[in-house]
């Protein structure tokens, strides 16, 4: 883990459970993943992080849209980058989108990948610790 200063305020960026097509992930649907972000969500901050979330739509202009705006509650100590935006091909001009309209917003922030919904504070923790 490294000592990035003064801020573990953390950007959370996903796709909104509204944006995926889950007849391509048998067992979930949007109400589950939704418990499941909240839960995720609400672990961090237990653990003591200020998060900020933003959950984008798929489609990549308006996604970056999106993100300006809820940069705007930064600076970040981390940006967690969900897997539902990096590991769909079909998602991967959105990724190369979010990545570089972040690292014009916040240059040099650390970034940190999760798996799932309940690896988010593992990514996270890797990174940055809450209250420095």
């Amino acid at each position: 883990m490294n000592d990035l200063g003064a801020s573990s305020t953390v950007l959370s960026i996903g796709l909104h459970p509204g944006a995926l097509d889950y007849s391509r992930i048998p067992g979930l649907d949007e109400a589950t993943l939704t418990a499941r972000i909240a839960a995720g969500e609400q672990a961090l901050r237990d653990a003591g992080f200020e998060l900020v979330s933003c959950l984008v739509p798929a489609e990549p202009e308006a996604a970056e849209s999106v993100l300006r705006g809820c940069a705007t509650a930064g600076p970040f100590g981390v940006v967690m980058i969900g897997a539902g935006i990096r590991a769909g091909l079909e998602h991967t001009l959105l990724f190369e989108r979010i990545v570089n309209a972040v690292n014009e917003i916040s240059p040099g922030v650390r970034f940190c990948f999760n798996t799932s919904p309940e690896t988010t504070i593992d990514a996270i923790r890797r990174w940055v610790r809450p209250g420095r």
